[in-house]
């Protein structure tokens, strides 16, 4: 008997993974490739279809599958919309990162270096867009170049901008400066905007080869010093989510304002325990508490956290738009938050003199500061008392004073806690974590919403009480996850790569200082060389230069350790109102109590590089949000003299962090005097061929404030005059009775409420 001869369709070796996924399985995209391979030369559509067999019925899901293998690069249409196969091309994919200037960048997909795209170029498409290029030669800096052949997708649909009108013709420049192009306004399309307004316009055909971009304006957002109008223009820029969809607001609305007796099953009641939440005097959302006693020649120390994960469920609308946005967004007077109020401020939130649901970490801590034991297990919990900061410093200082007198019931709690707090400060110097100081600021404003004076925040023993017993919280959550091998988000932060450590290591040797710990460096041999140069007049340089050789914490599955805390392992538990990965953690400790395993929706590696996206997202938009605002404020100080430090130095000049405003502005390099100079990147100055005039990061330096420029929110300066580090530590000292204060830095503490990493 004769075998009967398989289709061409049955040769496809991937036949049986499509059977299994598609009720009518077409061709697989292997297949697809391999025959276009074995054909050698572009195919047309139409061969291709009769060549893999495709009935009339399946022509419209075929179409599908190969605009899908376009957009994911893997085949392309020429010119005669021939069907090529990528890799014969020699072609790369990647992605289009814009500059302000007009060039942009191709971050290829491979991870391999990136190219430069000509100002050219950037007219056939528009920051963020994935495209298809063709490597060619390089530019006058000897960078290698890059064209574009094909837009792949288009990452705008809509922009934030100002619109302008020029001979009668209207055009959006977009709030991102990375979209540098202009974009036409279709006529009689406006939507009723005037020129200067700050609108909100579509993209009806997107930019090529020979047309720019058009559009018509679909909301005009009002003028652009309106009160709010900074944050409005943030949210729309950075495509930050503000309005929660009908499904998730019914669902948060539908929750009974009170916890319920029903939920106390399967719960121990640690009600009894006076915990107290000690946070900020404007916060409005409570998601830890703590309480602490002693133990032996120990501690006990309870941090209970709000239960999130008992309302928010997987999969659910609340859990779709808690992913999408990731965390809250504190801008300036304004918090976007991740869950909507009735949670994050109500049922959630551990208001005092109300019962909770929540999960706890309960820790035995010895004398020396090590957590000997920890258990998890949820509970329900009672608010003995809302402190803020403020409050606490003040009862530990003065304990016979009014705020002492009046938490007298919890004071004794509060003792054993700062008892604590000592404890845990010496373990964290035996363990070598990382100091860096650094000042905290805080905008103060009028009634009209504009600032009216920035001022330091002072770290009091309250915050870094809080922060420590977060912190032995949060690695007991990752040392509870890791132990009983259960999958999570760790929060992973890297030492420095072999580049940066060479760079910085070469720069310390003009200083006749070292980094020890040889190829591989650890957390405590940054502790030591900060510990020698603390006191220094060039501290605040050499701390700097320290800080930027680490790399940028993110969230990964890979538990890689948390270098400048000096973790083996690290997680985020403490903040579930605020921080998608935090609910995470919660949920995996209860799988792990429960005996199962907890499956997100999303793969644990995108949910990292998702979740450290939008933590990115939102640092991006408060930034622009406090620049708007700081140069707002700044146009006041037009003309006028102030001594400054060098926070920054690059090729076009250097960054000056006023003293006492903490505002930063740029002396362009062709204020420098008259001298061609030269930047150092790994000596971070700037040096004068022929005068030999150094300007260096640290330096002090007095300027004047000459431009502020709303638009672009950058603010020019002038220089005074100018001393080195050296030369200036009289200065220095006259000034401030120590060291000039570091540049401003937010700690992730004031962005995501108290916890470091």
């Amino acid at each position: 008997m004769t075998k009967k001869k398989k289709s061409i369709r049955e040769l496809d070796p991937f036949i049986e993974r499509e059977r299994e996924q598609y009720e009518h399985p077409l061709p697989s995209r292997e297949y697809i490739l391999q025959m276009l391979t074995e054909k050698g030369v572009p195919v047309e559509q139409d061969e291709l279809c009769s060549l893999l067999q495709i009935e009339l019925d399946e022509e419209e899901l075929f179409n599908r599958r190969l605009r899908a293998m376009e957009r994911d690069g893997q085949i392309m249409r020429n010119r005669k919309r021939a069907i090529c196969v990528v890799d014969k091309l020699d072609l790369i994919k990647g992605k289009v990162q814009g500059h302000p200037d007009g060039f942009g960048f191709l971050i290829p997909d491979d991870g391999s270096a990136d190219l430069v795209l000509s100002a050219k170029e950037m007219h056939k498409a528009l920051h963020g867009d994935t495209v298809m290029a063709r490597v060619g030669g390089e530019d006058k800096r000897g960078r290698r170049e890059a064209s574009i052949v094909e837009v792949l997708e288009h990452a705008n649909t809509r922009v934030v901008g100002r619109l302008y009108e020029e001979h009668g013709i209207q055009f959006v420049v977009a709030e991102n400066r990375r979209i540098s192009q202009d974009i036409l306004v279709t006529p009689g399309e406006s939507g009723g905007a005037k020129a200067g307004q700050v609108v909100i316009l579509e993209i009806l055909q997107q930019p090529s080869k020979h047309a720019q971009p058009i559009g018509r304006i679909v909301e005009v957002l009002g003028n652009y010093a309106d009160p709010g109008m900074e944050i409005e223009i943030a949210l729309r820029k950075h495509d930050l989510p503000n309005e929660f969809p009908h499904d998730a607001k019914h669902q948060a609305e539908a929750f009974s304002p009170e916890v319920k007796p029903a939920d106390y099953a399967g719960r121990e009641s640690v009600a009894k325990l006076p915990l107290v939440t000690i946070d900020g005097e404007t916060a409005r959302d409570f998601d830890d508490a703590v309480y602490c006693e002693p133990n032996g020649s120990g501690f006990r120390l309870v941090v209970a956290i709000a239960d999130v994960s008992a309302y928010v469920k997987s999969g659910d609308a609340l859990d779709k738009e808690a992913i999408n946005r990731g965390n809250s967004v504190y801008f300036p007077r304004r918090v976007i938050p991740m869950l909507p109020e009735e949670l994050s401020n109500g049922l959630c939130s551990l208001n005092p003199n109300v019962e909770r649901l929540c999960m706890v970490c309960d820790m035995q801590i010895s004398a020396e500061g090590d957590i000997q034991k920890h258990r998890f297990y949820p509970s329900v919990m009672f608010s003995h008392a809302r402190l803020t900061y403020t409050q606490v410093a003040d009862m530990l200082a003065n304990p016979q004073g009014e705020n002492a007198q009046q938490y007298a019931a919890v004071l004794p709690h509060i003792n054993n806690l700062y008892k604590l707090f000592h404890t845990l400060l010496q373990a964290r110097a035996k363990r070598g974590a990382i100091d860096f100081e650094t000042v905290e600021t805080q905008m103060i404003f009028n009634p009209q919403g504009k600032i009216e004076k920035i001022v330091p925040v002072i770290r009091n023993d309250a915050h870094k009480l809080i922060e420590e017993c977060m912190l032995a919280a949060n690695v007991c959550a990752a040392a509870f996850l890791k132990e009983h091998e259960h999958p999570v988000l760790y929060r992973v932060h890297e030492g420095p790569t072999p580049e940066k450590l060479e760079a910085v290591r070469e720069f310390f040797k003009e200083f006749g200082l070292q980094l020890g710990g040889g190829d591989d460096p650890q957390a405590a041999d940054y502790s030591k060389l900060l510990m020698q140069i603390k006191g220094r007049p060039d501290a605040g340089l050499l701390q700097t230069v320290m800080l930027r050789s680490l790399r940028q914490a993110v969230y990964a599955p890979e538990n890689l350790g948390h270098f400048g805390l000096g973790y083996e392992a690290y997680a985020h538990f403490t903040s579930p109102i605020r921080r998608y990965p935090d609910l995470l953690v919660h949920r995996a400790i209860k799988a792990v109590l429960a005996g199962k395993q907890y499956k997100p929706q999303l793969k644990w590696a995108e949910l990292g590089v998702h979740c450290s996206m939008t933590e990115r997202r939102a640092d991006d938009a408060t930034r622009d949000v406090e620049a708007w605002l700081k140069c707002f404020y700044m146009r006041d100080h037009l003309g006028s003299v102030f001594d400054g430090t060098i926070s920054s130095v690059t090729g076009f000049g250097l960054f000056v962090s006023l003293d006492n405003l903490y505002v930063e502005g740029l002396v362009h390099v062709s204020d420098l005097g008259a001298d061609y100079y030269h930047f150092d990147a790994a000596k971070h100055q700037m040096l004068g061929e022929r005068t030999g005039k150094r300007y260096r990061l640290g330096d002090r330096v007095r300027v004047k404030v000459v431009r502020v420029d709303m638009e672009s929110t950058k603010i020019d300066f002038v220089l005074e005059s100018v001393e080195s580090e050296e030369e200036t530590s009289k200065l220095n000292v006259g000034a401030w009775g120590a060291a000039p204060p570091k540049k401003a830095k937010k700690s992730e503490k004031s962005k995501a409420g108290k916890h470091h990493g």
